[in-house]
């Protein structure tokens, strides 16, 4: 059954190419039905999280109503990026499948090596300069949210 999802992920990154987009797709399977795809649609949209996996990911929560994808998996035609990593983390994803390597995509010309060794680094050695600033008067948020009694904790 999961070979299916992954031709299907695999399918859209082909296709997405012949459309001028990235290699890359997405599907997102709850229950055993895709209830999500995405592909990847940088350039066509100008948005550089317009990766396929968060495309998948915010058409899958809107599916479901939901900012939570617990009980989903994701098929992804390759190894997420850092960024997309992250997003499936976030959405609390069960299971992620994945065809070519973080390598593959590197020989293909995306790289993205220098994320995963800037994230290691503290602050200051860093190739973006961040600075912090206003760290006192920021945390009047974090404050606000911990006292509300309503919030949607995620």
């Amino acid at each position: 059954m999961q070979k299916q999802f992954m031709v299907e992920a695999i399918r859209l990154a082909v296709e997405q190419v012949r459309r001028s987009g990235g290699p890359f797709g997405a599907v997102i399977v709850k229950d055993g039905e895709i209830i999500a795809r995405g592909a990847n649609k940088v350039t066509p949209t100008h948005d550089p999280t317009a990766h396929a996996e968060v495309v998948a990911i915010r058409e899958a929560c809107k599916a479901l109503g939901s900012h939570s994808l617990e009980g989903c998996e994701i098929y992804c035609s390759c190894e997420p990026c850092p960024m997309c990593l992250g997003a499936i983390y976030w959405a609390r994803i069960d299971k992620l499948w994945f065809a070519a390597t973080r390598t593959d995509a590197k020989e293909a010309g995306f790289d993205d090596e220098m994320i995963y060794e800037e994230l290691c680094k503290s602050h200051e050695h860093r190739h973006l300069p961040s600075m912090q600033m206003m760290r006192r008067e920021a945390l009047e948020a974090f404050r606000r949210w911990n006292e509300k009694p309503d919030r949607i904790e995620y």
